[in-house]
């Protein structure tokens, strides 16, 4: 891992935020293949937990069956393990922090701030129309779940959002607009101050 000086270095987080249907799957993986990031979400570190068949993902799954919210230190170990055994230092991570209980553990656990958030912002009726056009064959694509899962989203992650926002930290992106569109909004907030040469 080279000197002791280098794990001293924080990695780049970028928490990535958006209701269900924004597009943030789709952007993200455009970031990590233009800017090297690596993706990490948390809903399928926790589904690989418990397909592992491990007594962390046993716990996890009967959580869930229960219908309980997985405890955030949970989910921020596995991210916390994700970063380590990725061998990178860059890191988008999606879907997390859910609510201001995971955001305020992920800091204190990892003392790790975001670089800063960015935030897909979508009109609901754009997302339903999106999600039941996809019909991905999730079973919890119909439209009382989707209502139900985007004002979850409104209810809890909304005020991380407004949190990250009070310190600047927050980059909105209309994800209402087409894929192309909203990736060149999304290409300039990654592009280093001094690479955005006057055109």
């Amino acid at each position: 891992m080279g000197t002791a000086g280098d794990s001293e270095k924080k990695p780049t987080v970028v928490f990535v935020l958006g209701g269900p249907g924004s597009g943030k799957g789709t952007q993200c993986a455009n970031i990590v293949e233009h800017f090297g990031y690596t993706h990490l979400s948390a809903g399928d570190l926790l589904r690989a937990e418990i397909k592992s068949g491990s007594e962390n993902g046993t716990m996890i799954q009967n959580m869930i069956k229960e219908g309980k919210i997985v405890p955030s230190e949970v989910t921020i170990k596995l991210l916390q393990k994700a970063m380590q055994d990725s061998g990178n230092d860059k890191f988008l991570i999606d879907g997390f922090p859910r609510n201001e209980e995971n955001r305020a553990a992920f800091e204190a656990v990892t003392k790790i701030e975001p670089a800063f958030v960015l935030f897909f912002d979508c009109p609901e009726e754009e997302m339903e129309r999106r999600i039941l056009s996809r019909n991905q064959g999730r079973e919890d694509d119909n439209i009382e779940t989707i209502r139900k899962r985007f004002k979850v989203f409104l209810e809890s992650s909304l005020p991380v959002v407004e949190y990250y926002d009070s310190k600047g930290k927050v980059r909105k992106v209309d994800a209402a607009k087409p894929i192309d569109e909203v990736f060149e909004v999304v290409k300039a907030i990654f592009t280093p101050e001094e690479e955005k040469v006057a055109v």
